[in-house]
C-alpha cells in the first residue's frame, strides 16, 4: 500500500466561505486571537495554528463539516479538552481543528445494565459523578480525569491508575458512533456484549482520530467497592522495587493499582500536595486493595509480605478513605507537580516487560547524564507502561533538541527490551519516528491500508501516527543498533 498523499487544500478564503454556510456566525473561529488557543494539545513543545477552528453545536453541523471539508480537500483535526501528551490534535496549518467541545450530556444512564451512553465531550470524571447515585462508576482513571473527555480517551485507548485491574478504555466501551470523513454515519460496536462481524470498535478505539469522528460512546459501568485501601511501600534501591512490582504479579495478585514514583518525583509531589511520601526512599510503590472488607485485608496482607520480602524499608496502609485519598493525590498530580519545577517537560508513554523495570530505570538514570537534562519517573507499574517526565527549557532551542533525542532513546530502549513505543498517549506526532523502530515498513504499509479503507483522501488527523515509508527510511540512516542516534544533529521532524 503506497503512503497517502499529503492533503492539499484550497484556499483558506474559499474554505471559510464553504464553512460558513452550513455553521453560525460564532461557531467558527479564523483570527489569530481566536485560533491561537488551538495550536497545541498537552505536549506543548509542538504548535501550529489552524486555518479555521469549527465549533459545532448539532450532530448536523459535525456531518455538515466533514462533508464540506471532503469535498473541499481540507484536512479535518478533531479535538476534546486538549490534554493529550503526543500531539496528537496538533492542528493542521490548512485544515480545520474541529472542536467537539459543546457536546458535553450524559444522554442515558441505565443503572440495571450497568451502561451510560454520552456525548464525546463528556468529561471523563463526570461519568463517575452521575453514576454514583447508583453505586457505580466509569473504571478508567487517568490523571487528568478531571478534564479529558471520554472522546479522548477513545481516542488514545487511555487507561488510569486503576487499570491494571479493571482494564483500559478498550475494555469499558461497548459502542462508538459517528462519522466517515465523507461525513456518513457510522457504528462501531453495538449496545451488546458482543457484535457481529470484524471486531471494528477495537480498531476504532486507538486510532487517534484518524478513521472517524466520535459522538457518542456507550460505556460501561461497574459496581463500587465496599472497600478500598491502599499500601505506601518504600524501597532503597530502584532493582528492589522494580523486583517487588514482578512479585507481586507472580504471586497472583491483581491488584486494583500498582504505581511506582522515583526519588525526583516523590520530593516534587509532596511538595506540591503533601501527600506523605517517604523523601528518603530511592523508589515508592502504591499497591492498591478493593472489594469486600474481607478480601481487602486478606489482599493487603499477602501483599505487604510480598513486599517485605522483596525489601520494603518501610510499609504504610491507609487507615481510612481520606488517607488513601492522599496517597493518590500524590500520584494523581505527578504531572502539575513536574510543572511547577520546570518551564517545560515531554512525558514519554512506553511499555516494557514487568520484569524490566529496574533496567530500564537504570538506563534512564544513564541517559540523564548522555543528554544533561533531569528525568522524573511515575509509571503503571503494574503493566510496565512508562511515564518518564523529560524536564528542559523549550525556549532553549538546544534544550529542546536534547530532550527530544533523549525521549527517542527512551522509546526506542523500550523497544529494544521487549516493549512497545506507547502504551496509552498515542503516536501523535511526538513518536512518529519511534513508530519506524517499533514496526517494520511492511507493518506500516499494513496500517496506512487500514487507514486508506476509512479515510481514501487522508484528510483525518493527517500526518500522524502512521510514518510514511519514506520517513522511516531517513531516519533508518540515522541509527545504529542498540537505539544510539550515530547523527544526532540531522532534524527529527
Amino acid at each position: 500500500m503506497a503512503a497517502l498523499a499529503a492533503p492539499t487544500a484550497p484556499p483558506p478564503a474559499e474554505t471559510l466561505a464553504a464553512l460558513r454556510r452550513v455553521l453560525p456566525a460564532h461557531a467558527l473561529l479564523s483570527q489569530p486571537e481566536d485560533t491561537t488557543p488551538y495550536e497545541c494539545d498537552g505536549l506543548t513543545a509542538y504548535r501550529q495554528r489552524p486555518m479555521a477552528v469549527a465549533l459545532p453545536e448539532t450532530y448536523a453541523q459535525v456531518q455538515a463539516v466533514l462533508k464540506t471539508c471532503h469535498a473541499l480537500g481540507v484536512p479535518v483535526v478533531a479535538r476534546g479538552a486538549g490534554t493529550g501528551l503526543s500531539g496528537g490534535a496538533m492542528p493542521h496549518a490548512q485544515g480545520v481543528t474541529l472542536s467537539m467541545a459543546k457536546f458535553n450530556k450524559i444522554l442515558h444512564m441505565d443503572p440495571v445494565g450497568r451502561t451510560a451512553v454520552v456525548q464525546c465531550g463528556v468529561r471523563n470524571l463526570a461519568i463517575s459523578e452521575a453514576a454514583a447515585p447508583h453505586g457505580l462508576y466509569y473504571a478508567p482513571d487517568p490523571s487528568s480525569q478531571i478534564a479529558c473527555t471520554i472522546g479522548g480517551n477513545v481516542a488514545e485507548n487511555s487507561g488510569g491508575v486503576h487499570c491494571l485491574k479493571y482494564g483500559l478504555t478498550v475494555h469499558n466501551v461497548l459502542q462508538i458512533t459517528g462519522f466517515t470523513a465523507e461525513g456518513e454515519p457510522v457504528t462501531f460496536g453495538s449496545a451488546a456484549l458482543d457484535t457481529p462481524g470484524l471486531d471494528l470498535l477495537a480498531l476504532a478505539i486507538g486510532s487517534e482520530g484518524m478513521l472517524a469522528v466520535a459522538t457518542e460512546v456507550t460505556v460501561k459501568l461497574v459496581p463500587k467497592p465496599l472497600l478500598a485501601r491502599c499500601i505506601m511501600a518504600s524501597f532503597d534501591d530502584m532493582r528492589k522495587a522494580g523486583d517487588a512490582v514482578a512479585a507481586v504479579i507472580a504471586a497472583g495478585i491483581i491488584p486494583a493499582g500498582l504505581e511506582m514514583m522515583d526519588k525526583p518525583m516523590t520530593a516534587a509531589v509532596e511538595d506540591f500536595v503533601r501527600a506523605g511520601y517517604d523523601l528518603t526512599a530511592e523508589a515508592i510503590l502504591l499497591c492498591e486493595s478493593d472489594g469486600t472488607p474481607e478480601e481487602v485485608e486478606e489482599e493487603i496482607g499477602r501483599m505487604s509480605a510480598v513486599l517485605r520480602g522483596c525489601g520494603a524499608t518501610a510499609i504504610t496502609v491507609s487507615q481510612n478513605e481520606a488517607e488513601r485519598l492522599r496517597f493518590w493525590s500524590g500520584r494523581k498530580n505527578a504531572f502539575p507537580a513536574s510543572g511547577r519545577i520546570s518551564p517545560d517537560y515531554m512525558c514519554m508513554d512506553s511499555t516494557i516487560p514487568r520484569k524490566r523495570l529496574a533496567d530500564i530505570l537504570l538506563a534512564i538514570a544513564a541517559m540523564e547524564k548522555k543528554y544533561g537534562l533531569r528525568c522524573a519517573n511515575v509509571f503503571h507499574a503494574g503493566d510496565g507502561n512508562l511515564h518518564p517526565l523529560i524536564l528542559f527549557d523549550a525556549n532553549d532551542p538546544d534544550q529542546l533538541h536534547r530532550c527530544e533525542l533523549f525521549g527517542a532513546d527512551i522509546l526506542e530502549t523500550s523497544v529494544a527490551m521487549g516493549g512497545t513505543v506507547t502504551g496509552e498517549h498515542g503516536v501523535g506526532v511526538e513518536k512518529l519516528n519511534s513508530m519506524c523502530v517499533q514496526f517494520s515498513a511492511e507493518e506500516n504499509a499494513q496500517m496506512l491500508g487500514i487507514k486508506h479503507a476509512f479515510d481514501t483522501k487522508g484528510l483525518l488527523n493527517p500526518g500522524k501516527v502512521i510514518p510514511t515509508l519514506n520517513r522511516c527510511a531517513e531516519y533508518g540512516k540515522m541509527l545504529v543498533r542498540g537505539g544510539k542516534i550515530a547523527h544526532p544533529d540531522l532534524p527529527r521532524f
